[in-house]
C-alpha cells in the first residue's frame, strides 16, 4: 500500500519562487490599505522617540543607486527602533531650489524665450519642474519599500519651510553673524554665481606654468649686496591670468632667500628652490652672490611687468617651499591667502572682470574682452615682448570644479553675503565632540573642515531659491536688519511663499514706521540675491524638526553620504548652533559611495551605471536591500550583476528556511500544541539556545549600524546551523512521528518561536519578505503585520553554557562521521547517509559525550549505529580516522531493508505480512493512524 497519506508532509502557501518584482507591490497595497505607518506611530504613541532626520535629496532627475543605498539604510534604522519600542516617526524631505534646476528650465527654453520671462514666471517654471520630480521621486522610494509620511514630506519650496529659515537667517543677522564684503570666492563663470567651499570640486587639469621676473624699483642692501633697478625678484604662477590683478609678492619672513647673478640678471628666490627654479628654466651658470632672511625684503618695492604699477614684497607666513620660487605672486582680488594678507597691507581688493569671466575696461586695452582662459596667452605674450617671461610649461596639477556643470572656477572678489564661522567656532568644535560618529574618523574630519574655515559666502546670484531678506537705505546704502524687517519677511514667506519677494514692493513687506537706523530715511531697495541652497537644507532642523509636532530636536541620527561633511551636516551644524546654541544631531552616520565591480566610480560615460529600477525588475527591492544590508557601508559600495546574484542566492537560503518552517507548521495551534520550554527535547533547546546568540549579534549590529554584520550571522545561521543540520535531522520526526507525539510537537515548538524571531530580526531589511511570512504564520498571530510588532527579547533561559559546550565538541565529532560517510559514498559502498551503519571508536571522553545522545542515529541521519566500548580495538576495513577530532569511524551498508514509509533500514522491515514494507517504529504511527 502507498503510506504518502500517512505522512506528515509539508504543506504551505509560502511559494519557493518569491517573484519579488510581481509580489512586492501587493505587500506595498497591503501596508497602504492598512496604514500600517501611521497605525506603527499611534501604536507607540507616548514612548520614547528615535528620529533619524532625513537629509533631503535634490528633486532633480531619477533617483540612482546611491540615493537607493542611502534611503534603505534609513528605512533600517527606522524600522528597527520602531519594533525596539521608540516611535520612529519617518518624515522624508527634498531639496528644490538652486542652480541645477533654474539651468535644466532655461536651457529648454531659446535665446527670445529666456528674455521675455519675467523672474515670477522663471521661478514657477522652477518649481513645477521640482514638484514633478518629488512625485516621481517618492514613487520610486516607496517601490523601495521604504516607510514614512509619504503624503506630509518636507519641500524646501513650501511657505512654512522658507518662513522658518528666515527665521534662522534672522537670528544670526541680528546676532551679528552676517555680513557683506567686497572678498574673493570661488566664482563659476558658466553658471554666473558665486560658490560655498561645498560646491566645490577637485579635478586634475593640465594648465599652464610660469616663472616670471618683476623688475625692483626700489631695492636695499641684503647680505651685503644692494638690490638694484637691474635686479629682478622671481615669482611661479599656474594661473597667468591673474597677474595684471597683481598688487605684491608674498615673502616668508623666515625663509633663506638669495640673489642669483646669471647671464639675464641678478635673481630673487629661496634659497631651497633655487637649484630647481634654475634647471626648470634651463638657466645652467649661476652663483649666488648674496643670502638672507625673508624679513629683509620687505619694503623692496617692484614694478608690475606690465602696468604702470607698483608691486611691493611683503611678509607672509602662507608661503611655502613645497614648488615655484617661494616668492608668491600675490593678487587679493584673486585668491583667499592673498586677500587676508592684502588686508594687513591694505592693499586694493582688485578683480577687472565681469560674472561671466571676461575682462572688463578697468583690466586695460590689452585684456578687455577677453576671457580669463583666453588672457593667459596675452599675458605670456606680454611678458615675453620685454624678456620677463623666464619659462612656460604645462603641468597637471590638482585645480577646483564646479560640483553642478563640472567646470572649472575661479577666486573673484564680489560683493557678497558671508556668515562668520570664526565667530562660532569653538563653540561648533564642541559639539562636534559631543557627538557620536559612525565611523569614528567623522568628527576628525567635520572638525577639521570647521577649524579651517572663517566665514561660508551665503548669497548666490540666482533668482530661483530663497531671496536674502535684506533692504539697503536709498540715501546711505546701508542694509536693514532689525527684528521688524525680519518678522515682515518671515509673514510674508509664510502666508505666500518667498516669490512674493518678487512681485511686491518694498512698501507693501515693511512697515510704514521703519527706517533707516543711520540716516533715519525710509525708502528702501530689496535684496535680489539668492541664499545658497546649502544654507536652505541646513536650516532643516528648525524648518523641519521644529514645524512637525511629532518630531523634535535634536534629532538623533543624521544619516548621509560622506560628501555630506562639506555639505548638510557642516551647514546645519553651523545654523543651528549659530541660532540654536546646539548641535542638531546627536549621532551622525556617514556611507560610502557606489562604486562598479572594480571599484570605479560610476559614470554613464563609461557605461558601468547599475539603475535601481532595472535591479528591481529583475530582482526585487528585497534583494537591493539585502545588498545593502551586506555591503560595510561606510567604505565604498560596490555593485554588479555577481554581487546581486550572490545576495539573491543568499536570498534563497533564507526564504527556503522560512518555507521550510512553515510547511512542518501546517498542522500546528501554537496556543494549544506548544510544548512547554523544559520538555522541549535536547537538540530543540541547542537550536533555540543558538537562535538567542543571533538574536544579540543582530541586536547589536543594528544599533552600531553594522549591517552585514546581520547579514552575515542570518545567512550562516540558516545555511550552517538550520539547513545544514538541524532541519535535516528533524525531517524524520516531523515526518514520520504520530501528528501529537510530543517529540514532534517539542521541534514544532522550537521551529515557531526560531521563524517569529528570525522574521523580526531580518524585517528591517527584507520588508516585503518578512511581511509575506508573518501572512503565512499559522493562526494566532500577534498582530495584523509584522511592523505593528516588538522585537524579541533575548531569553536567558535558553542560554546554557553546559549545554553549548556539549553541543559544539558534538558537532565536530559529527562532520568527522559525516566525511567517512561522504569516504564510503564516493567509494560506492552506501548511497544515501540513510543506507549506513556506522561504528563509533571513540576514546574514554568522546564516549562519555556521545553516549549521552540517545538519538545518536538519528542526528547523524544514518539507519544503524553502534557505539564501542572506549579505547576499543578497531579491526574494520576502511577505517576513518577524524581530522577534526581523531574518532574511528566505521561505515557500511545498514542491515535489513529499507522503510517504505521512514526510509530507514531495519530489521523489522517485512515482519508484519499486511504491512511489510515498513519498519516496527513506522507499523505503530501506521496502526495508530487506522
Amino acid at each position: 500500500m502507498g503510506y504518502k497519506d500517512t505522512l506528515n508532509l509539508p504543506d504551505t502557501e509560502f511559494p519557493m519562487r518569491a517573484n519579488l518584482s510581481e509580489r512586492e507591490p501587493k505587500f506595498q497595497k497591503f501596508w497602504q490599505e492598512n496604514n500600517i505607518y501611521k497605525a506603527a506611530l499611534e501604536q507607540r504613541e507616548g514612548k520614547e522617540q528615535f528620529i533619524l532626520h532625513d537629509g533631503p535629496p535634490y528633486a532633480n532627475g531619477d533617483i540612482h543607486i546611491g540615493h537607493a543605498l542611502n534611503k534603505t539604510l534609513k528605512d533600517v534604522v527606522t524600522r528597527y527602533y520602531h519594533l525596539q519600542g521608540y516611535q520612529s516617526p519617518y518624515v522624508p524631505g527634498w531639496d528644490t531650489h538652486g542652480l541645477p534646476i533654474e539651468h535644466k528650465v532655461t536651457s529648454e527654453l531659446d535665446k527670445d524665450e529666456r528674455e521675455k520671462l519675467s523672474i515670477p514666471e522663471l521661478r514657477d517654471q522652477c518649481k513645477d519642474y521640482a514638484l514633478n520630480y518629488v512625485e516621481r521621486q517618492k514613487g520610486q522610494f516607496k517601490r523601495l519599500g521604504v516607510w514614512g509620511d509619504w503624503d506630509n514630506p518636507y519641500i524646501t519650496l513650501q511657505p512654512e519651510y522658507e518662513a522658518k529659515q528666515i527665521d534662522v537667517f534672522g537670528k544670526m543677522a541680528l546676532d551679528g553673524l552676517l555680513f557683506r564684503g567686497l572678498k574673493p570666492v570661488h566664482w563659476c563663470t558658466n553658471c554666473e554665481t558665486a560658490l560655498a567651499e561645498a560646491e566645490i570640486e577637485y579635478e586634475d587639469i593640465n594648465g599652464p606654468s610660469i616663472f616670471v621676473k618683476f623688475p625692483v624699483k626700489e631695492g636695499k642692501v641684503l647680505g651685503g649686496e644692494e638690490l638694484t633697478s637691474d635686479d629682478y625678484v622671481v615669482i611661479w604662477t599656474t594661473t597667468p591670468w591673474t597677474i595684471p590683478a597683481n598688487q605684491a609678492i608674498s615673502i616668508h619672513p623666515d625663509f633663506e632667500y638669495v640673489i642669483a647673478e646669471t647671464e639675464t640678471g641678478r635673481l630673487v628666490a629661496a634659497k631651497e628652490l633655487v637649484a630647481e627654479m634654475m634647471e626648470i628654466c634651463d638657466i645652467e651658470d649661476y652663483k649666488i652672490a648674496a643670502e638672507f632672511k625673508g624679513e629683509e625684503l620687505e619694503g623692496v618695492i617692484c614694478n608690475h611687468p606690465f602696468f604702470d604699477r607698483e608691486s611691493p614684497l611683503i611678509l607672509g607666513d602662507h608661503v611655502t617651499l613645497e614648488q615655484g620660487s617661494g616668492c608668491v605672486h600675490t593678487a587679493p582680488g584673486h585668491g583667499h591667502e592673498d586677500y587676508v594678507i592684502g588686508q594687513e597691507y591694505d592693499l586694493d581688493v582688485y578683480a577687472p572682470m565681469d560674472d561671466k569671466g571676461v575682462f572688463t575696461e578697468e583690466a586695460g586695452e590689452d585684456f578687455v574682452g577677453k576671457h580669463y582662459d583666453k588672457a593667459n596667452i596675452k599675458v605670456t605674450e606680454l611678458l615675453k615682448e620685454d624678456d620677463l617671461l623666464m619659462n612656460l610649461n604645462f603641468i597637471d596639477h590638482s585645480y577646483p570644479h564646479c560640483w553642478r556643470c563640472k567646470n572649472p572656477v575661479i577666486f573673484r572678489a564680489t560683493e557678497q553675503w558671508f556668515a562668520s564661522v570664526e565667530d562660532i567656532k569653538d563653540e561648533a568644535l564642541d559639539a562636534v565632540k559631543e557627538v557620536d560618529w559612525y565611523p569614528e574618523w567623522g568628527e576628525g574630519r567635520l572638525a577639521n573642515m570647521i577649524e579651517n574655515r572663517n566665514d561660508w559666502c551665503i548669497s548666490r546670484q540666482r533668482v530661483w531659491g530663497v531671496p536674502i531678506p535684506i533692504f539697503y537705505c536709498d540715501d546711505c546704502g546701508e542694509p536693514l536688519i532689525t527684528e521688524e524687517s525680519i518678522a515682515a519677511v518671515k509673514e510674508l514667506f509664510a502666508n505666500e511663499g518667498s516669490g512674493s519677494w518678487y512681485q511686491k514692493d518694498v512698501d507693501e513687506i515693511l512697515p510704514e514706521e521703519i527706517s533707516c537706523g543711520d540716516c533715519g530715511h525710509n525708502d528702501f531697495t530689496k535684496e535680489y540675491d539668492i541664499m545658497d541652497v546649502w544654507f536652505d537644507s541646513g536650516a532643516s532642523h528648525a524648518s523641519v524638526l521644529e514645524n512637525y509636532d511629532i518630531l523634535d530636536r535634536p534629532a538623533d541620527l543624521y544619516l548621509e553620504g560622506t560628501d555630506q561633511y562639506r555639505g548638510w551636516f557642516n551647514s546645519s551644524l553651523l545654523t543651528s548652533i549659530a541660532a540654536r546654541g546646539e548641535a542638531p544631531y546627536k549621532a551622525v552616520v556617514t556611507n560610502g559611495f557606489t562604486v562598479d565591480k572594480n571599484g570605479k566610480k560610476m559614470s554613464k560615460s563609461v557605461g558601468n551605471v547599475v539603475s535601481p529600477h532595472e535591479v528591481i525588475d529583475q530582482y526585487g527591492a528585497d534583494i537591493l536591500r539585502l545588498w545593502v544590508a551586506s555591503s560595510n557601508f561606510k567604505e565604498d559600495v560596490r555593485i554588479s550583476d555577481k554581487i546581486l546574484s550572490e545576495n539573491s542566492e543568499v536570498y534563497r537560503r533564507i526564504r527556503n528556511t522560512a518555507r521550510y518552517i512553515l510547511g512542518n507548521l501546517s498542522d500546528f495551534n501554537p496556543q494549544e500544541d506548544a510544548v512547554a520550554s523544559e520538555e522541549l527535547t535536547e537538540i530543540d533547546q541547542w537550536a533555540l539556545m543558538k537562535l538567542q546568540e543571533l538574536l544579540k549579534v543582530a541586536e547589536d549590529a543594528y544599533e552600531s549600524y553594522e549591517f552585514h554584520k546581520v547579514y552575515h550571522a542570518v545567512h550562516n545561521f540558516c545555511t550552517v546551523e538550520m539547513s545544514s543540520f538541524y532541519m535535516d535531522v528533524l525531517k524524520d520526526r516531523l515526518y514520520t512521528l504520530a501528528k501529537d507525539d510530543r517529540v514532534r510537537r517539542s521541534g514544532q515548538t522550537a521551529m515557531y518561536e526560531i521563524l517569529i524571531t528570525l522574521t523580526k530580526i531580518v524585517a528591517p531589511i527584507l520588508v516585503h519578505t518578512a511581511e509575506e511570512i508573518w501572512q503565512n504564520l499559522p493562526e494566532g498571530k500577534e498582530a495584523k503585520s509584522i511592523f505593528l510588532t516588538d522585537w524579541p527579547e533575548v531569553n536567558e533561559e535558553y542560554l546554557n553554557d553546559e549545554l553549548a559546550e556539549k553541543w559544539s565538541k558534538f558537532l565536530e565529532i559529527r562532520k568527522d562521521i559525516s566525511k567517512a560517510i561522504e569516504l564510503a559514498r564516493e567509494e560506492k559502498v552506501v548511497g544515501h547517509s540513510l543506507d549506513a551503519a556506522v561504528k563509533l571508536y571513540p576514546t574514554e571522553d568522546q564516549h562519555q559525550l556521545l553516549d549521552h545522545f540517545g538519538n545518536l542515529a538519528e542526528l547523524l541521519i544514518v539507519s544503524d549505529l553502534t557505539l564501542a566500548t572506549p579505547n576499543a580495538e578497531a579491526n574494520e576495513e576502511n577505517l576513518y580516522t577524524g581530522q577534526n577530532t581523531d574518532i574511528k569511524v566505521a561505515v557500511t551498508q545498514a542491515p535489513g531493508e529499507k522503510c517504505d514509509r521512514c526510509w530507514n533500514y531495519s530489521p523489522t522491515v517485512g515482519q508484519n505480512e499486511e504491512h511489510s514494507d515498513i519498519c516496527a517504529e513506522c507499523l505503530e504511527v501506521v496502526k495508530e493512524l487506522q
